[in-house]
């Protein structure tokens, strides 16, 4: 999947259609999708769960699925990253 920053998408569909693709190819999070794209993380969000909805019922049910897993696992990215913090303010 080709984007380039700063590229019209043409419409909201393809714009939801887009994102849905790119979060379950790469098991994506929201936040993540959102900083490749820059968009907003709450228009990311809307774009997946209620367009993609009335879009791409198929894709839809694997985006949410994606993000399920991605919100069972979000405490282990989160000590992750906190240790990570701590290393680079303590020059380990």
């Amino acid at each position: 999947m080709r984007w380039e920053r700063g590229s019209v998408i043409e419409t909201m569909e393809d714009r939801a259609l887009l994102l849905g693709r790119y979060i379950v190819e790469n098991k994506a999070t929201v936040r993540g999708a959102a900083k490749r794209f820059a968009l907003s993380k709450s228009s990311v969000h809307k774009d997946v769960t209620a367009r993609l909805y009335h879009i791409d019922r198929v894709l839809w049910t694997q985006v949410r699925a994606v993000l399920e897993q991605n919100k069972r696992e979000r405490h282990l990215r989160g000590g992750e990253a906190t240790r990570e913090k701590y290393r680079r303010m303590h020059g380990e």
